[in-house]
């Protein structure tokens, strides 16, 4: 048995697993939201917050729910 690895089969591997990972990705993009044509290093995105839930009569109003918002900045930079 041998106890070297050849490098051949390092690269195979690395190049697998990553492809592996690259498809992964693609299951998680529908979960984040993006922002396409952005102009200077920043963009910030619209955060809303948890409403609180609260009891309806039968043919009353809808309450109001009071969420929270606010604005999150995200800064852009290569790595």
């Amino acid at each position: 048995m041998s106890t070297t690895i050849d490098q051949a089969f390092i690269k195979q591997f690395e190049s697998e697993v990553h492809a592996a990972y690259q498809r992964q990705g693609s299951k998680l993009r529908n979960t984040v939201r993006t922002i396409n044509n952005v102009k200077g290093s920043s963009a910030v995105f619209q955060k809303v917050g948890k409403g609180t839930a609260s009891t309806k009569s039968t043919h009353g109003m809808v309450p109001v729910m009071n969420l929270d918002h606010s604005a999150v900045s995200a800064t852009l930079q290569d790595f």
